[in-house]
């Protein structure tokens, strides 16, 4: 019983289905005789690629969303998830590359002040001067 009743409704269904894209055809080729060739071109084209997908669909109902390639259009699965999750991790290896560009470009710096601490004649009062820093900051005398 229960059976029936699903049968009856998915009849009923693509009934109303097939009335709808009825009337959207009529509707859409009373508007086709006022469309550029370019337009027109492009929808025929359109049609024989639905024309073809349903043909496709009639022979081998596992044929949905793919193309003539074999190629799945929905449901891509892995590659689908694949492509969602590059871009993520792009940016984070981006962003790990810029610290440690940054970390390196302090420790040169450092290494520089450092090397010049080292091979200039800094008087022993410099060290517990406050403008310690500001000496640092001038241009050597040559």
């Amino acid at each position: 019983m229960n059976e029936l009743h699903l049968s009856a409704s998915t009849a009923a269904r693509e009934a109303q289905q097939l009335r709808y894209a009825r009337r959207i055809a009529a509707c859409l080729s009373q508007n086709a005789e006022g469309l550029d060739g370019d337009i027109a071109e492009r929808l025929r084209f359109a049609r024989e690629r639905a024309l073809e997908r349903a043909r496709a669909l009639r022979t081998d109902p596992a044929a949905v969303g793919r193309t003539r390639g074999g190629a799945a259009i929905l449901g891509a699965g892995w590659w689908l998830k694949l492509a969602s999750v590059l871009p993520f991790v792009v940016l984070l290896a981006g962003l790990v590359l810029i610290q440690q560009s940054q970390t390196r470009a302090q420790i040169s710096t450092a290494a520089e002040v450092d090397a010049a601490l080292l091979s200039d004649d800094v008087p022993p009062a410099a060290y517990s001067d406050a403008g310690f820093i500001e000496f640092l900051k001038t241009p050597p005398r040559e």
